[in-house]
């Protein structure tokens, strides 16, 4: 008789066989290339609810499975003001894939909202300074954010238009505002 298999558990077996190449692979190269990840470290996953933060846990999840390396990982979802129907989203989808998260409030998207110039930026100045700030405070010194390839060159692409600069996303970033910090972006290869 064939054993049947939670979701969580199709899901951990597919990135590892079905989704070796186009996933797994890059995602354990990008860690390896830009040395994101060393003995003891204590990383702040960042989930937004999306599909590409929440790949991202699973994929660190195996990692820490099946890694030499020693590192503790903390899964942070920060609502900056979610409806109930989001956020109960994020929480069911959490649960179904087994990434055990640890959920904050803040009311950045009541400040956001309320100002005239610039809201998104606004937002996203925000929420970047709250998941430093909780990080730092559950004893992390790293927080991964769900940045992929594609997300990589159309920031550069759209800075380049709208900004008139050449601004691009690092893998990996040292923090001013917070030191001791580092934002790494496990999934920078991944396409």
């Amino acid at each position: 008789m064939p054993r049947t298999l939670s979701p969580a558990a199709r899901i951990e077996r597919s990135i590892l066989s079905d989704f070796r190449k186009p996933l797994w692979r890059p995602f354990v190269r990008g860690i390896k290339q830009y040395k994101m990840i060393a003995p003891g470290d204590h990383i702040a996953v960042c989930i937004s609810g999306g599909k590409d933060s929440m790949l991202m846990a699973k994929l660190m999840q195996e990692l820490q499975r099946h890694s030499d390396v020693p590192f503790e990982l903390v899964f942070l979802v920060m609502d900056p003001g979610y409806n109930e129907i989001n956020r109960q989203k994020i929480e069911s989808n959490a649960e179904l894939l087994h990434i055990p998260v640890t959920i904050f409030e803040s009311n950045i998207f009541a400040v956001a909202n309320n100002t005239d110039k610039n809201p998104c930026y606004l937002c996203a100045r925000m929420r970047r300074g709250h998941l430093y700030s909780k990080a730092k405070e559950l004893g992390c010194n790293k927080i991964a954010l769900g940045h992929h390839f594609n997300d990589v060159i159309e920031t550069t692409v759209m800075s380049m238009f709208y900004g008139s600069q050449l601004q691009a996303m690092p893998p990996k970033l040292h923090s001013t505002s917070f030191p001791g910090m580092t934002l790494i972006r496990p999934m920078y290869c991944i396409r």
